[in-house]
């Protein structure tokens, strides 16, 4: 069974189970969680891609005597 095949299987199963209002509430929650996960993710990401950019101030040379 591909993800083809279960993910239709899980959605019947779980209208089935919760009912039509709840399987909405539901999957309005995960769409939320989702959305979050994702904002997280860029955010990471771009701090990620920024670091290195950073002035390199912080590493300075001593002087030789």
């Amino acid at each position: 069974m591909g993800l083809a095949t279960e993910l239709p299987l899980a959605l019947l199963l779980g209208f089935l189970i919760l009912g039509p209002k709840r399987m909405s509430t539901m999957l309005g929650q995960v769409a939320r969680v989702k959305a979050e996960f994702d904002k997280a993710t860029r955010s990471f990401k771009s701090q990620l891609t920024a670091e290195p950019e950073a002035p390199r101030s912080e590493h300075r040379q001593i002087p030789s005597p």
